[in-house]
């Protein structure tokens, strides 16, 4: 108060920075720029993004959506001062989830929030936002920066991220076709992706490692940095075996739920899967993490991908084509398994966890 007269305020007072945003609209214009493909001309500022679905060449496209975010995974981020990947997470987890459909994926938008926006933060996690549109070979078309003080604390942020796609007609995915005989194959995943990391966090903290300590799976390579390994994107490998080979029946993403639960929502019903669990990708995060946690091996494989981040179901006499499809993009590929009819157990396991406890 001064002579009676009550000071003015302003919105930056009450914690938002209208100039701050601002800053960080300029920063991330040219990276949202390099994202352009057909259909996008990703100039951002206005009150929405525009795409031409005529410009991509489908004939008869049905239009496929995915939304998800990156989970308690941005606090290791956060508190590890590594901001440069977790986009990349934000993108892998919404357009491997539209490729499962066949769906080629046209464009991307991301959703910010935060306590106290710090413009060159979100810059960060907007590179990596465009870095993995760039992968999935989408456009960042637009997207929201929200500053909420009150709602979080000073220094935290969360993401969420809104995908969608296309595919033609008939080239939907899963096709009606899978028998029993066919062969499941599994891409092998970069690490834990963007599920399970409650748990995770838990085991760290009971261990007392500190993120920029040696990881006791990789003395090499600080803890945050490790866990932080991003989500692989699937889609180029995905599309190439679907077209390139014809024998792609099915896919399934491996996220929350694992094998157990991520499969069956592929399969017609009267089908499950029998995997060999010896044949799962020994990585040393999952051993760390199941010897450390003491996790039972049915709560692995329902938690964390456990190796497997994406799964092909295939013809059984088109697997060495498929294999050879995936393998050419860059991706490790192991035979899992085959299709069974079932009745009540939709995903049987054969052998033992050699990581489990």
């Amino acid at each position: 108060m001064r002579d009676g007269i009550k000071s003015s305020l302003s919105y930056a007072d009450a914690g938002v920075d209208i100039d701050a945003g601002n800053k960080m609209v300029d920063l991330i214009k040219p990276l949202v720029r390099a994202t352009a493909r057909p259909g996008a001309n990703v100039e951002i500022g206005g009150f929405g993004g525009l795409f031409d679905l005529k410009a991509t060449g489908f004939k008869d496209p049905v239009l496929v959506a995915a939304t998800d975010g990156v989970g308690t995974k941005v606090k290791i981020a956060i508190e590890s001062g590594q901001h440069d990947t977790i986009g990349i997470d934000l993108v892998a987890m919404s357009v491997n989830d539209l490729v499962v459909q066949g769906a080629e994926p046209l464009f991307f938008l991301d959703y910010f929030a935060c306590g106290k926006l710090d413009p060159e933060i979100g810059a960060r996690v907007v590179a990596g936002v465009a870095a993995g549109c760039r992968q999935a070979r989408c456009a960042l078309i637009g997207g929201e920066t929200a500053e909420m003080p009150g709602i979080y604390a000073p220094g935290d942020y969360d993401l969420a991220g809104f995908a969608v796609g296309a595919v033609e007609r008939d080239g939907l995915l899963p096709r009606s076709d899978t028998v029993a005989g066919d062969a499941v194959l599994g891409i092998v995943s970069s690490g834990v992706h963007s599920n399970g990391f409650s748990l995770v966090r838990r085991i760290v903290e009971q261990q007392g490692v500190g993120w920029n300590d040696p990881a006791p799976f990789d003395a090499s390579t600080p803890l945050g940095q490790a866990l932080l390994a991003p989500t692989l994107i699937y889609v180029e490998a995905c599309l190439a075996a679907i077209r390139a080979t014809g024998a792609v029946k099915a896919l399934a993403h491996i996220t929350g739920g694992g094998l157990t639960e991520n499969i069956p929502r592929v399969l017609p019903q009267g089908l499950g899967v029998r995997i060999d669990l010896e044949r799962l990708p020994l990585l040393p995060v999952f051993q760390w993490l199941a010897q450390s946690g003491g996790i039972a091996e049915a709560e692995m494989l329902r938690t964390f991908n456990c190796g497997i981040g994406m799964v092909a179901i295939v013809a059984s006499d088109r697997a060495a084509a498929a294999t050879a499809a995936f393998a050419q993009s860059g991706h490790s590929v192991i035979p899992l398994g085959a299709v069974v009819e079932a009745s009540g157990e939709r995903v049987a396991y054969r052998g033992r966890l050699s990581f489990g406890t």
